[in-house]
């Protein structure tokens, strides 16, 4: 490949980190509001489980990104 596709790519995964991690904090504040209008204590503790995996799940696909960019520059190292 070329040093230019790994300068897109890399610059394609920065901005796929910064979407996941608005994602997260679109779906945080979400659960939350959902948490505090909840009217019994099952709901609200089903919704703080929610709100607990969904952000567990974010992060998992911000290190899988992470990860993906580390191989993308390693990969541009190369070649040069």
């Amino acid at each position: 490949m070329s040093k230019e596709y790994y300068r897109k790519k890399i610059i394609d995964i920065r901005a796929s980190i910064q979407k996941e991690k608005d994602a997260k904090k679109r779906d945080n504040e979400y659960y939350a509001d959902l948490v505090k209008r909840a009217s019994s204590p099952s709901s609200k503790a089903t919704y703080r489980k929610s709100k607990i995996d969904h952000a567990a799940s974010h992060d998992r696909r911000i290190e899988s990104l992470k990860n993906e960019l580390e191989r993308a520059k390693e990969a541009l190292k190369r070649e040069k």
